[in-house]
């Protein structure tokens, strides 16, 4: 990608990544990206906003190089320091030994770490502390979570643009950098990616999102810069965006307590199990939203969604070779780690001839901090009617937990 003027004296000079198609290990990247950096002329001193990736650092400066002299850019600006960010910083640092590197003071700590050197030359950030080019101001906003504790929000007033890092941005390779040159047919696509990378980066920042909306509601943005996809404008993408932000961070509010029962079952003796513990939590909340899902027919989308957003569940699993089964796994692989801290969950199953299956469910499940119910429900093979009397019982209690 070549240096394109974004607005007057507002320059990206980042580079595509077309072929990308995971980022992170575990973000599909169907349309590439870009790492954007942004390069601010004001008439005393010029500054970068962010860099590129390492691997991309030859591209890069050759885009420096025909935007600037490089002797004129006097600060770096890092918004956030994720090594996609900051991966050239060490080389530019070296080719630029005066660079005055503006962080947060997370930002600070990070940086060293990430880059090894300790002699950068570092400028710490505050709230609402502004830095004059001339005739062009950078204003930083603390935005911390969105998405590491290190992370701002750069404003620049009197273009209307504001540098806003991860937030609002998209993995998504467009080569004009703005967004009113996307084609029709690429549209869904870009909204598409954006609604993947806001659940990836965000979806376990939402009460941080709503603050950095708040942050920025004030300000009359014509630019969002941010640091993957293209740049959005207002009267483009930039208004539909910020729309879905604030609604997909809205707290989830179930008018009546969602608790689905997850299990898996190879002879239906936990299945028998997870019908009986569903129907003793209905009697206690009879109006509450409980399925038993098998988690081996279940839309695996679906099943993701509902722990992450059930008031609490019930898992279970029989023991196959020492352990709970593999769908189990791939359930608990998906749980919001950040926001689940303190979620009710019950654990059982049957098994036959060990029973390690919920215990190292349990070991799981309290390394994710959930609030577990004290004693697990196993039963030996086939459940008799008495057993599942008690597994009825086991679900009341439970709904007696959530009703609490």
């Amino acid at each position: 990608m070549a240096d394109i003027q974004i607005t007057n004296g507002v320059t990206s000079v980042g580079v595509l990544n077309p072929n990308m198609r995971v980022f992170d290990i575990v973000m599909p990247t169907e349309y590439g990206s870009s790492y954007n950096s942004y390069l601010v002329e004001g008439e005393r001193s010029a500054a970068l906003i962010e860099t590129v990736h390492l691997d991309f650092f030859d591209e890069y400066l050759e885009n420096l190089r025909r935007a600037i002299d490089l002797n004129k850019i006097e600060y770096l600006v890092m918004n956030h320091n994720e090594p996609d960010h900051s991966g050239s910083v060490e080389r530019l640092a070296g080719l630029l030994p005066n660079l005055k590197i503006v962080v947060s003071q997370a930002g600070s700590l990070y940086l060293k770490n990430i880059t090894n050197r300790s002699d950068l030359n570092l400028i710490i950030a505050k709230d609402g502390e502004s830095l004059d080019l001339g005739g062009k101001t950078l204003r930083f906003i603390s935005a911390p979570f969105l998405h590491w504790p290190d992370s701002m929000f750069t404003w620049l007033p009197e273009e209307k643009v504001l540098f806003s890092c991860d937030f609002l941005g998209a993995h998504f390779c467009e080569p004009t950098m703005l967004d009113t040159h996307l084609p029709e047919r690429y549209r869904d696509g870009y909204f598409s990616a954006m609604v993947g990378y806001y659940g990836a980066i965000f979806g376990p920042f939402k009460p941080y999102v709503r603050k950095g909306l708040e942050k920025i509601q004030g300000l009359d943005i014509q630019y969002a810069a941010t640091s993957h996809g293209p740049v959005l404008t207002k009267g483009g993408m930039l208004e539909k965006v910020m729309d879905y932000y604030r609604e997909t961070s809205q707290p989830v509010v179930h008018e009546q307590p969602l608790i689905p029962v997850f299990y898996t079952s190879a002879y239906h003796n936990t299945e028998k199990l997870a019908l009986a513990i569903a129907r003793g939590i209905k009697e206690v909340l009879p109006h509450a939203e409980v399925t038993a899902y098998d988690l081996v027919y279940a839309d695996p989308a679906e099943t993701a969604r509902l722990i992450n957003e059930c008031d609490g569940c019930m898992i279970g699993s029989p023991t196959i070779n020492r352990d709970a089964v593999p769908p189990i796994w791939a359930l608990l692989s998906h749980v919001d780690a950040v926001n689940f801290a303190k979620r009710p969950v019950g654990l059982f199953g049957s098994y036959g001839w060990s029973g390690e299956g919920v215990p190292n469910l349990r070991a799981r499940l309290e390394g994710l901090k959930a609030r577990l119910m004290p004693e697990d429900f196993r039963v030996v093979f086939v459940p008799t009617e008495a057993d599942l009397e008690k597994a009825r019982a086991f679900g009341r209690s439970f709904a007696e937990q959530i009703k609490g």
